[in-house]
């Protein structure tokens, strides 16, 4: 969703620095999944490889759902929201099903890059009405960008 659309202006919220923190934390999401990947793929699952690269990207990627949960009221109701949620409970499972680790952090990897390549309209879809943040705000039924 373009943040300088005149009828998204009533739906987006923003803070000072707010680009700025939304790269630091991507960067150091990036630095954490980068981590466990090493862990996973080259020291196979003991935990000490990858635990505080896991505890990194939960952390940064909870600050960063939440910054856009915050300045999106819609973001958790789109597809996007949703994924991400899916997403951070499985990287979540994975102190807990540790054999599993390299599996799930495959999984996550694909689903992200799947959704985040994914055409706006599916990324910005409502999972509860089936329309589009740019369908509520013009009334497009189409959806499409």
């Amino acid at each position: 969703m373009a943040l300088n659309r005149p009828e998204d202006a009533h739906r987006r919220r923003a803070i000072r620095g707010q680009r700025w923190i939304n790269i630091g934390l991507r960067g150091l999401h990036l630095v954490g999944v980068a981590g466990m990947g090493a862990g996973f793929l080259v020291h196979g699952p003991p935990a000490g490889a990858w635990r505080p690269y896991l505890i990194l990207t939960l952390a940064t990627g909870l600050g960063m759902m939440l910054l856009d949960a915050w300045s999106d009221r819609d973001w958790l109701r789109q597809t996007y929201g949703q994924a991400t949620l899916i997403k951070l409970l499985l990287l979540a499972a994975i102190p807990f099903w540790p054999a599993a680790a390299p599996a799930l952090f495959v999984v996550v990897i694909l689903f992200a890059t799947v959704l985040s390549h994914a055409p706006a309209w599916l990324r910005h879809r409502s999972l509860f009405d089936r329309s589009t943040a740019s369908e509520n705000a013009r009334g497009d039924p189409s959806g499409r960008r």
